[in-house]
């Protein structure tokens, strides 16, 4: 179970849930929206794959392996290899912007040197180089949300989980957050980002996942 990012070709993420609606695939390296009124089950999605709920029936398979049928000690190995980024950033305000990314390889235990590597690299891919030393307070919005999303790419996962990211920045940024994530995905990572801006599914031409009362009603590409 620990072995997530070795496990070569095959399915990135499938979630099974054949009488309750929910069949849905996405593959490795692909970035998908996914879409639904408020309540429908977006971020209820995105928890049940790194494990913040579990399910009642059916079968959630990241890179072949059941992850509603983890033991508990086996979660760590599966969140190693998620990248998780929220509509509220959840990062520590009056931490340093290099001590909010740090954090999530402090956890794993990697030696000082390779931590300040792998910081300074997430900080220079969202745009923040040079920003480690900065209180995190003192950051906009935007760049709080960079941040979060340094955190989410430092250990280098297969998975993003983006929850609603640019839920609480202005159009203009949001954009620009979107565009990070699609960069980040160009490396190979894979992205489902939840989002209810339809303004920014119209702009581009990934597969957009519909969901409502935790059912797909639909699976399309943006752009029409």
């Amino acid at each position: 179970v620990g072995r997530f990012r070795g496990v070569g070709g095959g399915e990135g993420l499938r979630c099974i849930r054949a009488r309750g609606g929910i069949n849905v695939t996405i593959e490795r390296g692909e970035f998908c929206f996914v879409t639904g009124p408020s309540g429908a089950g977006k971020s209820t999605l995105l928890q049940l794959v790194y494990r913040k709920h579990t399910v009642d029936a059916g079968r959630i398979l990241f890179c072949g392996r059941d992850i509603a049928r983890l033991r508990d000690d086996s979660i760590p190995f599966l969140r190693r290899n998620l990248g998780i980024v929220f509509q509220d950033f959840k990062i520590v305000k009056h931490w340093s912007v290099f001590e909010n990314v740090a954090v999530a390889l402090e956890i794993l235990d990697m030696p000082q040197r390779l931590i300040r590597a792998r910081v300074s690299e997430a900080l220079e891919r969202v745009g923040l180089a040079g920003r480690g030393r900065d209180r995190t307070e003192n950051l906009s919005g935007g760049e709080q949300q960079r941040v979060a999303v340094a955190r989410a790419i430092v250990t280098e996962p297969a998975l993003i989980l983006a929850d609603e990211p640019t839920g609480n920045l202005d159009p203009h940024l949001a954009i620009d957050i979107l565009t990070l994530f699609e960069e980040i995905n160009e490396t190979g990572t894979t992205v489902l980002f939840a989002t209810h801006d339809h303004s920014l599914m119209a702009k581009r031409d990934h597969r957009i996942i519909g969901l409502d009362d935790g059912r797909v009603l639909e699976a399309r590409r943006g752009l029409r």
